[in-house]
């Protein structure tokens, strides 16, 4: 049965450009996953080194530049934004990815329902809506139940890892995984491969600190 949850998503600006519409249009069935039975996450590429998860892939800068970065990985990237959709499949075509593959789904959703446990190599969680105001706190996608399901979803030794440019959200994401004790970890340096997308350049511009953490499932 589906845990309940809050929607942790916006769909703000939901129409896409032409561009992006043609190559929704064009190149979708190429590139996206139906998923309407259990899905093996490594089953998605068979011959990748690792296959990461990636919750929120917005409008694919960093999603793309990554996966050029890592042409061994396979990267499965669930977003519900259609124009982020439209964008990333712009760049997949532009940079001919073979390593990636499109899920248009509610990730919560689509984990308590599709996703065998024990089955995730990695997580990536970057920059997830803050939703700053308290009323809107239940809104945020990093809840304890949300980090008991990835506990539940990942290998042995997976991890996640996060971003987050809201201090507030920061602390809030460190406590709830600090108090679970299927996991280890905290706050790490930001990787060089992690690249600087349009909306993180933002943040750094009007003073944000932005901070990575990874946390790994204990055996």
């Amino acid at each position: 049965m589906e845990r309940p949850s809050n929607r942790s998503y916006a769909l703000r600006g939901n129409r896409p450009t032409r561009a992006q519409a043609l190559a929704m249009k064009t190149h979708w069935s190429n590139f996206s996953l139906q998923v309407e039975s259990e899905l093996e996450i490594n089953d998605v590429f068979p011959d990748a080194k690792e296959v990461i998860l990636e919750i929120g892939s917005g409008m694919g800068e960093a999603t793309a530049q990554i996966a050029d970065h890592f042409p061994e990985t396979g990267f499965v990237a669930v977003e519900m934004h259609n124009p982020g959709l439209g964008a990333l499949l712009m760049l997949v075509i532009e940079k001919k990815l073979k390593n990636i593959k499109l899920i248009r789904e509610d990730a919560t959703h689509l984990l308590n329902n599709f996703i065998p446990d024990n089955s995730i190599d990695a997580v990536h969680l970057f920059f997830p809506d803050p939703w700053p105001k308290n009323r809107q706190h239940k809104r945020r996608i990093v809840q304890d139940a949300f980090v008991e399901l990835i506990a539940s979803k990942l290998k042995p030794d997976g991890y996640i890892h996060i971003a987050s440019d809201w201090q507030p959200y920061t602390d809030w994401i460190k406590a709830r995984f600090e108090r679970n004790q299927r996991f280890s970890g905290g706050v790490i340096k930001r990787p060089d491969w992690r690249p600087i997308s349009k909306f993180e350049g933002q943040a750094l511009k009007k003073a944000h600190t932005v901070t990575d953490l990874k946390y790994k499932k204990l055996k």
